[in-house]
């Protein structure tokens, strides 16, 4: 099944000391795979989560939903393991082996005993190196793909997502939805799907990330047998999306009492200097708590939603800054009007001292919460990774985001901030809003 997380351990095999003693290691094997590990001797369990850049944005035109169908199947029987073997070898070895296809990322995760290590890895590998794509499963979780896909075509959220993808981001695969269509999904063959497993599973695009019960030394050779049979390249990236969206509204019709408004514009990059700055901002903005400027005047004060939040969308080929909310037919336009003006006012005014420092205090205070054990940790090396940031990342995150002033804040809002680039997509029968699509 696709995304199914299998469970095998209780919480224990998941604890690690605290986040301030995490130490990470850079490990290079003899065949020249890099790593990231931290390094725990004190329960027999090791987590790997290893990342393939590229995702579904590699599908072709034609194929859109390849790389998420061709993902699904990596458990669905590899080497000598039909599916049903595979399933049963994996549960008897008590390991948790996961495949997720994103936008921009293949994910793998894998979660094994020490006692059980070399076995398990030995499935891992042939699930990467020698997936069988058999009819029987191809045609089973083909069928799971399309009924996903059928479900989002009647989910408001969905359809507000991936008509402001589409909208925005003409032909490049970004428009399309990580599932693909109906149709490009039923029209795919098993020789797309093994050569759309040579696009995408290849050593040129790997980061991995390791904690737990293995040595460095250990580790490196673990490497080699699992990854160096893969190939040595894969296919090109894509190239850089375009953004077609100005600001406006567009209204998708659906029989619903609520609607749903997906709205955003053009991001920043993860490398520019001022990300920092932009992240803080958006906690203040509308990242998710009940002090966010939206939340406070969109909820609290007007009862216009139930909830609102923005987030900044790292993209590899085109970030945005986004942001989604609900609220009832008759109110959603009052709802639209507060986000542009409040929109307006940070570009224009900034933020005060007070939601600076309570978003400082926040993120600040949350980041530890994350290191909760080794699966965590090893996701979040092999993100950082792929997210070219520094091994002592976790060290010095914090004092970045203290570090962030009022000046910051109100130069960075006033180059990120396009009140007028604004663009809502509303799904649902809204009262009062002419679009202007």
């Amino acid at each position: 099944m696709i995304r199914t997380v299998f469970t095998f351990v209780t919480s224990v095999f998941l604890s690690l000391p605290a986040w301030a003693a995490v130490e990470i290691e850079e490990v290079t094997s003899p065949g020249g795979i890099t790593a990231w590990l931290v390094e725990d001797h004190s329960i027999p369990f090791v987590a790997l989560d290893i990342r393939f850049q590229g995702g579904t944005s590699l599908d072709a035109p034609d194929q859109r939903g390849v790389t998420y169908l061709m993902t699904g199947l990596l458990e669905e029987g590899a080497g000598p393991w039909n599916d049903r073997e595979f399933a049963e070898a994996r549960e008897g070895l008590a390991a948790g082996l996961t495949f997720t296809a994103y936008r921009d990322t293949i994910a793998v995760g894998a979660q094994m005993l020490t006692q059980n290590r070399e076995d398990a890895v030995a499935m891992l590998r042939a699930a990467l190196v020698e997936p069988r794509f058999d009819s029987q499963p191809l045609e089973r979780v083909r069928g799971q793909v399309i009924s996903i896909i059928e479900s989002n075509g009647q989910d408001p959220e969905s359809l507000a997502r991936d008509n402001f993808r589409a909208m925005a981001h003409g032909d490049h695969p970004y428009a399309s939805a990580e599932e693909g269509t109906v149709e490009s999904v039923a029209a795919l063959t098993r020789d797309d799907i093994v050569a759309a497993h040579r696009a995408a599973i290849a050593r040129d695009r790997i980061f991995v990330g390791a904690a737990g019960d293995i040595t460095a030394e250990e580790l490196g050779l673990l490497l080699d047998d699992l990854l160096g049979d893969l190939p040595a390249t894969g296919a090109p990236m894509p190239e850089e999306a375009p953004f077609d969206l100005g600001g406006g509204t567009t209204v998708v019709d659906f029989p619903t009492p609520q609607s749903v408004v997906f709205f955003g514009h053009e991001g920043i990059e993860r490398t520019d200097p001022d990300f920092f700055p932009a992240f803080v901002l958006n906690q203040i903005i509308g990242g998710g708590n009940f002090r966010s400027r939206l939340m406070e005047e969109v909820r609290i004060e007007r009862g216009l939603t139930y909830g609102i939040y923005t987030f900044l969308a790292l993209s590899d080929h085109r970030p945005l800054y986004l942001g989604q909310f609900s609220s009832s037919n008759d109110l959603v336009a009052q709802a639209i009007d507060v986000v542009q003006d409040q929109w307006a006012d940070i570009a224009a005014n900034g933020v005060s001292e007070e939601e600076l420092e309570s978003a400082i205090l926040f993120l600040t205070g949350a980041y530890p919460l994350r290191f909760d054990g080794n699966d965590a940790i090893a996701s979040i090396m092999a993100g950082m990774q792929q997210d070219g940031m520094p091994i002592d990342y976790i060290a010095t995150r914090n004092a970045q985001v203290e570090a962030v002033t009022m000046d910051n804040i109100r130069r960075v809002a006033a180059r990120l901030l396009q009140p007028e680039g604004l663009h809502f997509v509303v799904v649902g029968q809204p009262d009062g809003i002419e679009a202007s699509n």
